[in-house]
């Protein structure tokens, strides 16, 4: 539990002036792939107690929204607090400093102000589960050390279940009932090294990012998380007769052209517990991290995080799965802040971004964060869940030119407290408008036989998404077998 919840969070910025160990940490914990499967985001089937006592005490974001759902621009972007069309990463094998060579990343701005910075597991772009054990597609600057954890899951890789034999297990519905314990998971140990980074460093400011793999496919974790979630309590996600009829062919993602992938819905069930599973894994993981925080007496000087990349389908739209879309599914995401003084605690439902989080947390620290970031300081909001907040999200995602698509196709979608307005290439391949308040979940596109409250919403929000991301296709070099 944190214990000075009463103290106002200004009291974080005197602290940071006073003496380096007063200094706010930072616990930095991103999961890979997480959906808001969690139950404090209202997901009645998740088992998720160490999340949700962490959105208990902190606020949970319940609209946060990436900026492209793919993990290496949306981690890019979190870690430069820069828009994919600023860094021009939109794919997995560009790097951000290809383009911004001398930009300053979040662990780097608190590194300036003399704090140690480490990361254990994933927090830049990693293959998963090639790169798993490596340093992935990191980012060497932004720490002072790094740990890489390996654990029985990639030597147990032969015995993973791929209900897609023709697709590598890292893209496709492929998953395991592992034995032995949470230890001895690549996840778990980073828990483990994690933690022993924080007893060391206990007694000097510290910027820890701690990243976790699932529920990444293969969707793997030991026997008794799936054993929480029996098939028979699981169904898959309702979509009206011709969901699909409105919606423009750019909406659905290469890599899940045919729904369902065209598996029967056992097989999808039996995806579905090993993804909760995952979920309830990962969980037990934070829990540790946040007990950990408890027994060295951190709690009250660390700011903590908890973030995913971008969201993730479970079979929504009659067959939609993972993520590169910008569907509600995709674009949302959890997130969750738990700062030293904190006084109002519980929900936020103000539309936020993943690039709002560099200056949030250079803001609670007293950092100056350098010039041209594109999000907002989430401060206010920390104080007051219902402050005045006037901001929309962002998100974007770039489809290769296929056998559906002559060209390629830059979708682009802007969320406001009550509409998603999206745009494939300005216009040309498509266009969609979903009303939240009768609509949440996406089913009516108003934009396909638009009437005139539809076409005032659509001419309104039209210039204000072109002004914050560009439909048309990249300059600079991606690769489109990699979008």
């Amino acid at each position: 539990m944190v214990a000075n919840l009463g103290a106002p969070l200004a009291s974080v910025a005197t602290a940071a002036d006073e003496t380096s160990r007063r200094r706010p940490n930072v616990l930095f914990v991103a999961v890979d792939d997480l959906a808001c499967s969690v139950g404090c985001y209202g997901d009645l089937i998740a088992k998720t107690p160490n999340i949700d006592r962490l959105a208990a005490t902190g606020t949970c974001f319940r609209r946060a929204y990436n900026q492209l759902p793919l993990c290496n621009p949306t981690r890019a972007s979190v870690m430069t607090g820069l828009r994919p069309d600023t860094i021009q990463v939109y794919d997995l094998d560009r790097h951000f400093r290809d383009q911004v060579p001398d930009v300053l990343t979040l662990p780097q701005a608190f590194q300036k102000r003399g704090y140690f910075a480490a990361r254990v597991g994933k927090i830049y772009h990693y293959n998963v589960p090639a790169s798993i054990g490596t340093d992935g597609f990191d980012d060497p600057p932004s720490w002072n050390r790094t740990v890489n954890p390996k654990g029985r899951d990639v030597a147990d890789e032969p015995m993973i279940f791929n209900a897609e034999p023709h697709r590598a297990i890292s893209g496709a519905l492929s998953w395991l009932a592992a034995d032995g314990s949470d230890e001895e998971q690549t996840d778990g140990m980073v828990a483990t090294e994690a933690i022993k980074i924080m007893r060391e460093k206990r007694d000097e400011p510290f910027f820890l990012g701690v990243g976790f793999f699932r529920p990444h496919t293969p969707y793997v974790a030991p026997k008794r998380y799936f054993e929480m979630y029996p098939l028979e309590s699981l169904r898959l996600p309702y979509a009206p007769p011709h969901d699909r009829d409105d919606i423009p062919v750019a909406a659905f993602a290469q890599n899940c052209p045919v729904p369902n992938y065209g598996l029967d819905e056992m097989t999808l069930l039996k995806a579905t517990q090993a993804y909760y599973a995952c979920v309830s894994f990962v969980d037990a993981q934070v829990g540790r991290l946040l007990d950990a925080l408890d027994d060295l007496d951190l709690a009250d000087d660390t700011i903590v995080v908890l973030w995913s990349d971008h969201g993730y389908h479970l079979g929504e739209h009659d067959g939609v799965w993972q993520k590169r879309t910008l569907f509600e599914q995709a674009a949302r995401s959890p997130l969750i802040i738990r700062a030293p003084g904190q006084t109002a605690c519980g929900d936020c439902h103000k539309i936020v971004e993943f690039v709002d989080l560099y200056p949030t947390l250079t803001d609670l620290a007293t950092i100056k964060s350098p010039p041209g970031l594109a999000g907002h300081s989430l401060r206010p909001l920390l104080e007051n869940p219902d402050a005045e907040w006037d901001e929309v999200a962002i998100t974007q995602v770039l489809r290769p030119a296929d056998n559906r698509l002559n060209e390629p196709v830059m979708g682009c979608s802007i969320r406001t407290s009550r509409y998603r307005f999206t745009e494939w290439a300005e216009g040309k391949h498509g266009t969609e408008l979903y009303d939240h308040q009768a609509d949440p979940n996406e089913f009516d596109n108003l934009a396909l036989e638009a009437d005139d409250n539809a076409h005032a919403v659509m001419d309104r929000l039209r210039p204000l998404l072109r002004s914050k991301a560009s439909g048309k296709i990249p300059t600079t070099p991606f690769n489109p077998e990699r979008l």
